[in-house]
């Protein structure tokens, strides 16, 4: 027995990053609904301003391009009959305003097409959505900020490829996540400044319709390009987006550049994440989540927290890229306009903002709220004893033995330390080619993980005046 679809909406039960966080909102349908409304109402407010429409029209226009009008449900539905919701919505739109102004309604949608009013829509929904994004970077770089500084000394072991490496410090390790996400902000304001344009081609990138109801249609060389110019100007004017030097219906840069921005912030955000996560493993606790009563909480296990916030920002990093993909694959856009390569964009730039947004907005609580363990920090430094900071002791010995020789030393009385469980400074003391140049006090000295951590501090110093 089949079942009619109740038009249930996607309440984010299997994207719970996103979950009530401010990013929903600003991709919703209801959303994305009032961006294509809105884009309707700026390109008659442009045409007016340059004679081609009637201003009591584009008033009449742009007091009914309201989403809390339109049923929703009802344009995803026919918009299965045009394989586009546009179609639908000027439909709806033009009813609205027949019913208020009958004589403005023949200006709806005047020279227009589909991909106009939806790419220009896009571009809204993603000015809009990148908005919180931003501001949810610079929250969590400010706390990333007191991190490194708080912590610039904080001893704690490197590690590379898993194991224990050389000496660091947290406020390093913190100023390296700051630095990502600085990255990614520069990469999204990018994008913001000039890289969400406005969508004015007409039904073949010619902008024909537009030119032929502003009366220019004999194609006059120089009245026509000084009305396209005009109208463009106006409609970016009209919409806070960029003016771009071709219609670009077919030339899909601005959804290339804005995912490949979102899956660089997604992977900074998700570097962040996954160190968070190793950070927090109960063999290491070095540093931990904003704990809150119930979250975490094992359906099997009572005595376990997960590391609930860090997962989920890892889980949106490992799906944006991906998507993101799919919005570079639309370069491969066929003629002038693309029967399917356009259509796949949508819910794939959709999901790319929301998982962002989300995994944005999460990094905040984690990163303003994770608590730090120096104490632990500095044990787990000394697991492995004066082992980590050998480097420094062949460093020290090359010039005397050459460098291979003083590897091969170093390495050997590692090996023994190991086996032996001795301290690596008493094996080396040992050793008659390693005491002809150095005594037991420079061992020491030379093998404490907390004089071996270089330049780590100047690091954070310079990292800080970004």
């Amino acid at each position: 027995m089949s079942r009619t679809y109740d038009g249930g909406q996607d309440a984010g039960l299997l994207s719970p990053v996103r979950a009530g966080t401010p990013i929903e909102a600003h991709v919703d349908d209801r959303a994305w609904l009032q961006a294509m409304l809105d884009a309707e109402a700026a390109l008659v407010r442009a045409q007016a301003k340059l004679g081609a429409a009637p201003a009591a029209a584009a008033a009449a226009i742009t007091a009914a391009a309201r989403a809390d009008r339109f049923d929703t449900r009802a344009l995803a539905l026919a918009a299965r009959e045009t394989a586009n919701p546009v179609v639908g919505v000027v439909q709806a739109l033009t009813r609205a305003v027949a019913a208020d102004d009958p004589a403005a309604a023949e200006f709806v949608h005047r020279g227009s097409t589909s991909q106009d009013v939806f790419d220009t829509g896009a571009m809204l929904v993603a000015a809009r959505a990148l908005q919180p994004v931003r501001t949810d970077l610079e929250r969590a770089c400010a706390a990333l900020a007191v991190h490194a500084a708080d912590h610039r000394d904080t001893l704690m072991v490197g590690r590379t490829l898993a194991m224990h490496a050389v000496p660091t410090t947290f406020g390093l390790k913190a100023a390296g996540w700051r630095h990502l996400l600085l990255d990614a902000a520069e990469r999204l304001d990018r994008v913001l400044d000039g890289g969400l344009p406005v969508s004015l081609g007409g039904a073949a990138g010619t902008l024909a319709g537009y030119l032929e109801y502003a009366g220019l249609g004999d194609g006059v060389a120089p009245d026509t390009a000084d009305y396209i110019d005009r109208l463009g100007a106006a409609f970016a004017e009209e919409t806070g987006l960029a003016l771009p030097v071709l219609p670009w219906h077919t030339l899909r840069t601005p959804l290339a550049d804005l995912g490949a921005a979102l899956s660089f912030t997604a992977g900074a955000l998700g570097k962040i994440a996954v160190d968070v996560q190793i950070l927090a493993r109960t063999e290491v606790r070095e540093a931990a989540e904003p704990a809150v009563a119930g979250r975490g909480s094992s359906s099997a296990m009572p005595h376990k927290r997960n590391p609930v916030l860090s997962t989920l920002i890892r889980s949106a990093a490992l799906q944006v890229p991906l998507l993101a993909t799919g919005l570079t694959q639309t370069l491969l856009s066929e003629d002038e306009r693309s029967a399917g390569s356009w259509h796949a964009e949508w819910l794939l730039l959709r999901e790319c903002l929301r998982l962002v947004g989300g995994a944005a907005h999460t990094a905040v609580e984690l990163v303003e709220g994770m608590t730090v363990s120096p104490r632990r920090m500095r044990e787990n430094a000394y697991l492995n004893g004066d082992r980590v900071a050998s480097e420094r002791v062949a460093a020290v010995l090359a010039p005397h033995l050459g460098k291979g020789r003083a590897r091969e030393v170093i390495s050997e009385a590692t090996s023994e330390a190991d086996r032996s469980g001795l301290p690596l400074s008493a094996v080396l003391g040992a050793i008659t080619e390693v005491t002809a140049y150095l005594t037991h006090e420079d061992l020491n000295r030379l093998l404490d993980p907390a004089h071996y951590t270089g330049a780590a501090g100047a690091l954070v110093d310079s990292a800080l005046k970004r």
